[in-house]
C-alpha cells in the first residue's frame, strides 16, 4: 500500500475537494464513486437534534456526537469537519455560551462550512483550515473533541492522538467514529484501496487503533459502538478476480465502524 504521507494527503485534498465543490456522497475521492458501486458508510443523521441536511455529504461512518454527551456551554472541536454536519449538531447542545471549532484541512471544505454558518447564523461555530497532526489551537483549550471517519485517512495517528491530548483540557474527552480492521486485508486490496476505497485506506488493526489511542494518554477508553462494513462483492472481485474474493470472503476479514470514548 502506498504509504507516502504527502501523497496521501494530496490525494484526500483533491477527492474531498472534489465532492465539496460538487457535491455527492462517496466515501473516498469523487472520481472513485463508480468503483464504489454506492458503498455508503455513513449512519442516517435525520432524527439528530441541530441536523443540517445541507451540510450532510455522507462521509461519516458514525454518530460520535450521539456518544459525546455534548453539555451547554462546552468547547467542542471536530477534526475533519467537512461541511459542518457535526459541528452544527454540536453547536445546537452547547448553546450561546460555548463554542464549536471545526477543523478541515480541504480548503474547499471550509469555504463550504462557512457559507453554510452563515446561512444559518450560527454565531458560536467557527471553521479552521489545518491538519489533525499539528492542530492550530492552543494547549488545554477543549472540553470535547468529536471526529467521524477521518483519522483513518491521516497517515500519522501517534501524532495526531498527541495533538487532541494536547489540545484538551485535564479531564476532558473525545468520542470518534472511525473505521478499523479485524484480519489483514489481502494486499492486492490494502493496495487498491487508495483508489477505490477512502475510508479503508490507512485503517489500522482494532487493537492497534486503541492502543494508539493509550500510548497517546488517554485513559477510559471504551468502544462504544460497532459495527461491520459490508463491501460490495463486485468491488472485491474486481479487485482480486473471482477466486481472490471468494478466499476474502472466507477469511473472515472484516472492516469495522467503531465510535470509540476516552478521557484525557
Amino acid at each position: 500500500m502506498n504509504s507516502n504521507p504527502n501523497k496521501i494527503k494530496e490525494m484526500v485534498k483533491e477527492g474531498y475537494g472534489s465532492i465539496a465543490r460538487d457535491g455527492g456522497s462517496c466515501c473516498g475521492p469523487q472520481s472513485c464513486c463508480d468503483n464504489l458501486s454506492g458503498v455508503s458508510f455513513s449512519e442516517g443523521y435525520d432524527k439528530v437534534d441541530g441536523y443540517v441536511a445541507d451540510a450532510d455529504l455522507g462521509l461519516g461512518c458514525g454518530l460520535p456526537t450521539e456518544e459525546a454527551l455534548i453539555k451547554p456551554g462546552e468547547t467542542v472541536l471536530d477534526l475533519g469537519s467537512g461541511a459542518g454536519n457535526d459541528v452544527f449538531i454540536a453547536s445546537s447542545l452547547v448553546g450561546d455560551t460555548g463554542r464549536v471549532i471545526g477543523l478541515d484541512m480541504t480548503e474547499d471544505m471550509v469555504v463550504r462550512a462557512r457559507e453554510n454558518a452563515t446561512k444559518l447564523g450560527r454565531a458560536n461555530v467557527e471553521f479552521v483550515h489545518g491538519e489533525i497532526e499539528s492542530i492550530p489551537l492552543p494547549d488545554g483549550e477543549i472540553d470535547l473533541v468529536v471526529s467521524n471517519c477521518v483519522l483513518n485517512l491521516v497517515p500519522n495517528k501517534a501524532k495526531a492522538f498527541g495533538e487532541i491530548h494536547r489540545v484538551t483540557k485535564p479531564g476532558g474527552r473525545f468520542a470518534i467514529s472511525d473505521v478499523v480492521l479485524r484480519g489483514e486485508l489481502p494486499t492486492s486490496l490494502a493496495e487498491a484501496s487508495l483508489m477505490y476505497v477512502g475510508c479503508v485506506a490507512g485503517a489500522q488493526q482494532e487493537a492497534e487503533y486503541l492502543a494508539t489511542i493509550a500510548e497517546a494518554g488517554f485513559q477510559n477508553i471504551e468502544v462504544e459502538k460497532s459495527r461491520e462494513i459490508k463491501l460490495p462483492t463486485g468491488l472485491v472481485a474486481k479487485v482480486l478476480g473471482e477466486d481472490g474474493a471468494a478466499e476474502f470472503l472466507a477469511s473472515g476479514v472484516k472492516i469495522m465502524s467503531i465510535t470509540v470514548t476516552a478521557r484525557r
